[in-house]
């Protein structure tokens, strides 16, 4: 081999060998979790977290589960399929709300959250999903701030013992509608245990998701990811938004991927979406890998 062959050969391997560590360096470093709802009821437990481990995801978020035998299934078969248990959904937050004016109604949630994070804690997960209040005619906008924060407050011990953190969810409660409002409302609990849970989708009808990202920044704990498209509804003069898939909406992702980048969030980022087969969780896994890769 003459030298001009040698430099040609040697520079097409180098080239060969960056290219994948320069698309390895966009992918961020975080993982794919799926809803345990959105897997296929029919199935057998086990099979259904077989098959979210087939189609690409690391690990899944599951509800409060009170009972006990249904909570050691659960765990059995995260354990045998390797389908980590990284987050647990609060059941009752939304009929039992925590910024409700009747003591009965908060004890029933405040039950139901110390039932999650036992599930937690059981299954390893750490962390605990909370819709913290919900704003409506009988709850004024200061009583579900006030009401809902001393509540967590007294919850904090409970999940500190069992290394569990309380992360808030902003939804639509008609609560927490800016990114500043939600940083403060996390940092008023100056606790390590009590942190955010970013839902991507949850705010496109009025802000811009990276631009929350950013605000909230090292805040965040956990991320939902879902899509909207919006479309015009002549009969309400209003434009609404429907579910669809990952990237067929109107989430700037690439916005997404950069944003997340730039706060160095590592944690799970769980799919949100409707349930559905095999083929489909592969199709929603493969966007899932797009959207980390900056696509």
């Amino acid at each position: 081999m003459n030298r001009r062959a040698f430099v040609s050969v040697s520079s097409a391997a180098a080239s060969a060998a960056l290219a994948p560590l320069s698309a390895q360096s966009q992918r961020l470093p975080i993982r794919k979790g799926v809803l345990f709802s959105m897997l296929p009821k029919s199935m057998p437990l086990r099979d259904r977290f077989q098959l979210a481990r087939d189609c690409g995801f690391e690990e899944i978020e599951c509800h409060t589960t009170p009972d006990p035998a249904e909570a050691s299934a659960i765990g059995s078969a995260a354990k045998a399929t390797g389908l980590r248990i990284h987050s647990v959904m609060n059941s009752d937050h939304w009929r039992f709300p925590l910024s409700s004016e009747d003591p009965e109604v908060v004890a029933k949630c405040v039950a139901g959250m110390e039932t999650s994070i036992r599930n937690a804690a059981d299954w390893g997960a750490e962390t605990v999903l909370l819709v913290p209040a919900v704003v409506n005619p009988d709850t004024s906008y200061q009583d579900a701030w006030t009401r809902s924060q001393d509540r967590i407050r007294r919850m904090i011990p409970y999940a500190e013992k069992r290394k569990v953190i309380i992360a808030v969810e902003e939804v639509w409660n008609k609560f927490l509608l800016s990114p500043l409002e939600f940083a403060r409302y996390v940092d008023d609990f100056q606790s390590p245990w009590v942190k955010a849970y970013f839902d991507v989708g949850n705010v496109v009808l009025f802000g811009f998701p990276q631009d929350w990202i950013r605000t909230l920044g090292k805040r965040i704990v956990k991320l939902h990811f879902k899509d909207f498209k919006f479309q015009n509804d002549p009969a309400i003069k209003k434009r609404v938004a429907d579910f669809v898939n990952l990237r067929d909406g109107e989430i700037d992702w690439k916005q997404i991927h950069a944003s997340l980048k730039e706060i160095g969030f590592r944690g799970t980022a769980t799919v949100e979406l409707a349930g559905g087969d095999g083929a489909y969780l592969k199709e929603v896994s493969r966007r899932v890998d797009l959207i980390l890769e900056g696509a």
